[in-house]
């Protein structure tokens, strides 16, 4: 019976120890697993933390970019305005030397381009379009003289050259507003594409994280039944011994019983006086008859 129970236990702890060595390898790879999620997933925060860096410094110089369009705007619209003024005193001084001379220079402008387009759109005969020439022409010297009066004077030519020199401040400051706000544009853009890339690796680092707790929860579940399956083992192996202990003093005691018998017999053929062997007379000594 305690041998059968013996044998019994011994495949019991066997069948423990083998399911025991999967439970643990399982639950070793499943650790791995977790581990190699955890080092992607601290790549990927990594990451994170420089992309995040990279839209802060986007957006740092799209700032810079926009307040420097808006003052080159400010100084372009000031150009443009002072540009306009001149505009106005320059036609106004043209007005008072013109009305001097009994020349308008302005008229003649309309005039000559009137009989330019009249020479170009409309039929005519070659002795209308001669004499029309000889018009133009005449329109074209008495302009040149009366600009020629009017450059000459000091304060006209000094306020158109600070027109055309506000004008030109002006287109420069326009250049530099188109140059400055591409610029913003292209920081802003990249912006975008980072916070894009941002919001992907997140996502990515989300799922990841979640993975793991999922792994460390089945991980857990695993260990926890591996603890419980060696906690039998070493139940059944303190049975075991607890079984082999019994069953080596039963044997001490048959073994001590079987000696005694033994001893009696001799004993017993000793009083008869039959001859005893040397291995006969130590028995007797061993089981204190002698």
């Amino acid at each position: 019976m305690d041998h059968d129970s013996l044998e019994e236990m011994t495949r019991k702890k066997d069948e423990l120890q083998d399911r025991a060595n999967k439970l643990k390898k399982s639950r070793d790879e499943l650790h791995d697993q977790s581990k190699k999620m955890a080092r992607e997933r601290d790549e990927l925060n990594a990451r994170v933390r420089q992309i995040r860096n990279q839209i802060s410094d986007h957006k740092k110089k799209r700032d810079e970019y926009n307040e420097r369009v808006k003052h080159a705007k400010e100084q372009r619209n000031d150009f443009l305005t002072r540009h306009i003024e001149l505009k106005k005193k320059v036609k106004e001084l043209e007005r008072e030397r013109t009305s001097n001379t009994g020349v308008n220079v302005n008229e003649l402008k309309q005039y000559l381009r009137k009989l330019e387009n009249e020479q170009m759109t409309q039929p005519m005969s070659a002795q209308k379009e001669k004499k029309l020439i000889e018009t133009i022409k005449g329109t074209h010297l008495k302009l040149k003289e009366a600009e020629e009066k009017l450059n000459k004077d000091p304060k006209l030519k000094k306020t158109i050259e600070e027109g055309k020199l506000l004008r030109q401040k002006a287109e420069k400051q326009h250049e530099l507003v188109e140059k400055m706000a591409k610029k913003a544009q292209e920081e802003h853009q990249g912006m975008l594409e980072q916070l894009q890339l941002l919001d992907k690796l997140v996502r990515r680092t989300t799922e990841i994280q979640e993975s793991i707790v999922v792994t460390k929860i089945e991980a857990d579940k695993l260990h926890k039944e591996f603890i419980d399956h060696v906690n039998n083992i070493h139940d059944i192996e303190k049975n075991i011994s607890t079984t082999e202990k019994k069953k080596e003093k039963k044997k001490k005691i048959a073994d001590v019983s079987a000696a005694q018998k033994e001893a009696d017999d001799i004993f017993e053929r000793f009083k008869r006086g039959e001859k005893l062997s040397t291995e006969d007379l130590m028995i007797l000594q061993k089981a204190g008859l002698l």
